[in-house]
């Protein structure tokens, strides 16, 4: 199964929350493993600002960061090109989406990715009208 995980469902992979599991079945399943380029700083983002807050201890920072980078070694990184950034205009300019949640969509589109995995109820409604199968990690 080629999958592209926007960065949001993704990162239930490091951190247990609702949806952790589904993630990891979807995981599980996957032969070829999409990323966009912005995927990993937006995780390392979120992964700090819980460490930076206490929230998440600096181990488990440091584990979470090392089974992230290890996860993504062999994924497909999908770059900013020309054709994505154009497809990402178009999708801002017909959705209610923030600029990332249509860079990830364009991702999975110019990759021509089997199913897309988001958490986010308007990335998903975005991503459906193109066309894309989605998997959603709704709480």
């Amino acid at each position: 199964m080629k999958v592209l995980f926007d960065s949001s469902s993704f990162a239930k992979r490091y951190i247990a929350e609702t949806g952790s599991q589904k993630v990891e079945e979807i995981c599980q399943q996957t032969t070829s493993l999409g990323i966009s380029v912005i995927l990993v700083p937006e995780i390392i983002s979120g992964l700090a600002r819980y460490k930076n807050e206490s929230i998440l201890s600096s181990q488990n920072y440091n584990l979470a960061k090392s089974k992230l980078l290890q996860d993504v070694e062999d994924a497909q990184i999908i770059n900013l090109t020309p054709k994505v950034i154009a497809r990402s205009i178009t999708l801002l300019e017909n959705n209610s989406l923030r600029a990332m949640d249509a860079l990830h969509i364009a991702c999975a589109l110019e990759w021509e990715a089997e199913h897309f995995v988001s958490s986010d109820r308007g990335q998903i409604k975005a991503a459906r009208n193109t066309g894309l199968k989605v998997i959603a990690i709704i709480e």
